[in-house]
């Protein structure tokens, strides 16, 4: 996964875990791709300050994901949830029993799964 996106979806599941200070540096560098120099400017810290706490917190948020899979689960579980999408497009205009039954089935296996297992 590209590491933007997986910063997003950690902090996105476990962002509200972070303090206020934690929060607004780690947004200030990922979301609006603001400057190590600019930010420790407006924090009044030094840059090598912002850079730690960007480096700690995604310690942190990758330590929540290692322990609590959250989107690992939520990745998984959307791509069941595609495949169920894709079975119950295909059944769609089909007239034949045989492949509808078999798309059920399809689909009710996927769902079992995402069931047992989250």
């Amino acid at each position: 996964m590209e590491k933007i996106v997986e910063q997003s979806f950690l902090y996105d599941f476990y962002g509200e875990l972070l303090t206020q200070h934690q929060k607004q540096i780690y947004e200030d560098v990922v979301f609006n791709d603001l400057s190590l120099s600019e930010i420790a400017k407006e924090q009044g810290i030094s840059r090598q300050g912002v850079y730690d706490l960007v480096k700690r917190c995604d310690k942190l948020l990758k330590g929540y994901e290692d322990k609590l899979h959250l989107v690992e689960k939520f990745l998984l579980t959307k791509e069941k949830i595609s495949e169920i999408h894709a079975c119950a497009s295909s059944i769609k205009g089909t007239t034949d029993v045989k492949e509808i039954s078999q798309k059920i089935e399809e689909i009710e296996h996927i769902s079992n799964f995402i069931l047992e297992h989250y």
